[in-house]
């Protein structure tokens, strides 16, 4: 579902990414698992199309980034992107409007599940909200890829287990592929069928999680501190 050949990306004198190589098949939950500033959400970008990489090539379901595969994938940022003057069915519609894949019975199973009224104003929602909000409006979809950057990230515990259920709620397993980065690994390490670590920029490690567990007899998040020490 994706591949990732060489890619590079510079800012300035900076590489945030350097010869970056890795293939993540259709129908799994990846872990792209990191510190701050490893690259992790410059790779997600260029994996949206919304950079382009310095070096290197990436593919999504054979195509380039572009016009074609923006239709098929799912990308949630880490920033705010939400309209404060919507409220939160608002939102369900303009979305649905840009993609006609959105799945307004899917949405709204997980606006019950994320304790989401739809007449509520997104101006009045607390961050662990809105994160919920954002990850209903990609899950809704029926993508073949979703990309979640640090979707966990400056939350409360437990607007942290509702994204978590819901992740597993709207991933559709081996039809659909879901890309989460994130430095929290203990949070999401249940989920994982497969692991890559970045650092500095770079691919140190690539492999099932399971696999990974059984030959070193750690979890995934003892061995990412024990290989990013």
């Amino acid at each position: 579902m994706v591949e990732a050949r060489g890619v590079g990306k510079r800012f300035g004198r900076v590489w945030a990414l350097r010869d970056v190589s890795l293939t993540v098949p259709r129908g799994v939950i990846c872990g792209l698992l990191g510190v701050n500033g490893a690259g992790k959400s410059t790779l997600l970008r260029i994996l949206a199309g919304v950079q382009r990489p310095t070096q290197g090539e990436v593919r999504i379901g054979g195509h380039r980034p572009g016009r074609v595969t923006k239709a098929r994938v799912a990308f949630v940022p880490e920033s705010d992107h939400l309209y404060r003057w919507m409220d939160v069915q608002d939102a369900l519609n303009f979305t649905a409007t840009f993609f006609e894949d959105f799945n307004h019975g899917r949405a709204r199973e997980l606006l019950r599940l994320m304790q989401l009224e739809p007449s509520s104003s997104i101006s009045s929602l607390s961050r662990g909200f809105r994160a919920r909000l954002k990850l209903v409006l990609a899950l809704a979809r029926d993508a073949d890829l979703v990309l979640l950057d640090e979707p966990l990230s400056g939350i409360d515990p437990i607007s942290r287990d509702r994204i978590v259920e819901g992740i597993l709620r709207g991933y559709r397993p081996l039809r659909s592929t879901v890309l989460i980065a994130t430095h929290l690994v203990g949070e999401v390490e249940t989920m994982l069928d497969r692991v890559v670590f970045l650092h500095n920029g770079r691919v140190v490690l690539d492999e099932g999680a399971e696999a990974l567990r059984a030959a070193r007899g750690l979890s995934v998040e003892a061995i990412y501190r024990e290989v990013l020490a």
